[in-house]
């Protein structure tokens, strides 16, 4: 499966016959009217089978600027059929005061060539609570917030780690040279067993290790 890193918390995850891609961002031009920075390049000539979006702020809900006729899963919960087969929507908060400062926030999991993938949107509560964890079950590869501010930091997200135990976790939604707000990943870097860096922003699962996880994998920025 290749995993492809658009910055923020965009992926696209294909195999030669599907394609799933999550958390798409549009003009980033509201966010620089507010003076902060957002210099990914555009998402652009992308299409999809699956669209998922975890929530609708502007940085997470371009569903615009994907082709294809996809199918779009967004802020909701519960066992969705697609394409790609069943998606699992586990309701989740933007914040630690239940969604009221932030809203809601869905975590996603699906399979795709037989990697259980999990990504958590914008996830800010102050822990996973049991009925989450048991609706996400088994985890491959694990995409999850680590730059705190509205969401999860450092020592939130190793311990969601240490509680869903995946093969792989891919870190996002944190500060790089490209952004002007988050804490960058480097505290949850340093909490991590077994880090690998990446030279570019994509890769294939086939070519990762999988005896010592979990193992945090960290794309180049785009």
């Amino acid at each position: 499966m290749r995993v492809e890193w658009y910055g923020q918390s965009a992926f696209r995850l294909s195999t030669p016959e599907q394609t799933v891609f999550i958390d798409p961002f549009g003009d980033p031009s509201p966010m620089a009217e507010r003076g902060i920075q957002f210099d990914y390049p555009a998402i652009e000539r992308v299409s999809a089978d699956v669209l998922l979006v975890t929530h609708e702020h502007l940085d997470h809900n371009g569903v615009e600027v994907i082709g294809g006729d996809p199918v779009v899963i967004r802020s909701t919960a519960g066992r969705l059929d697609s394409p790609v087969g069943e998606v699992v929507a586990v309701a989740s908060e933007h914040d630690e005061a239940a969604g009221t400062e932030r809203g809601p926030n869905t975590i996603f999991v699906f399979s795709l060539q037989q990697t259980r993938v999990c990504h958590f949107g914008d996830f800010g509560q102050r822990a996973l609570r049991e009925e989450q964890t048991s609706a996400l079950g088994e985890v491959d590869l694990l995409i999850l917030p680590v730059g705190g501010g509205p969401t999860i930091g450092a020592v939130q997200a190793k311990q969601i780690v240490d509680t869903l135990q995946p093969t792989w976790v891919v870190p996002m939604h944190y500060r790089t040279a490209r952004i002007s707000f988050l804490e960058t990943a480097d505290a949850f870097l340093e909490l991590s067993s077994v880090v690998q860096c990446l030279p570019a922003p994509s890769f294939d699962t086939g070519e990762l290790s999988t005896d010592r996880g979990p193992v945090t994998i960290v794309p180049a920025a785009p």
